[in-house]
């Protein structure tokens, strides 16, 4: 996405890409994944879940579908968003590493624990 920034006497082009934690970064995005996680649903479909416009919901499908967090499927006149699992893995293994944090500290918050509670008169 090009994006134009006037600035006095000069023009200044600024290229930006959306990337996935933008894109999941929104609520309303993440809550659109949830909803197509489990089927594909048209636009409408989509934001009758929603308490904002059709145009809103359209802009949120459409910067999900440039981080190719999902995917259109064409059948006939009828445009079906579904999840793109491939993408949702990325989201994944990069969350792996803080899984991987947080197992060892609870672990050894278990053995400070269990240590006490054997020490404790």
């Amino acid at each position: 996405m090009l994006h134009l920034c006037l600035q006095p006497n000069s023009f200044v082009f600024d290229y930006m890409r959306r990337d996935i934690f933008q894109a999941i970064a929104d609520p309303t995005r993440r809550a659109i994944i949830v909803l197509i996680a489990s089927q594909a649903m048209t636009p409408n479909a989509i934001a009758e879940h929603f308490d904002t416009s059709r145009q809103a919901i359209s802009k949120h499908l459409k910067v999900l579908n440039e981080c190719e967090l999902v995917k259109k499927d064409i059948k006939g006149r009828e445009i079906y968003y579904q999840l793109e699992l491939k993408k949702m893995k990325e989201i994944d293994q990069w969350l792996e590493q803080f899984r991987e944090i947080w197992n060892s500290r609870f672990n050894q918050l278990d053995n400070v624990l269990s240590n006490f509670k054997h020490t404790a008169p």
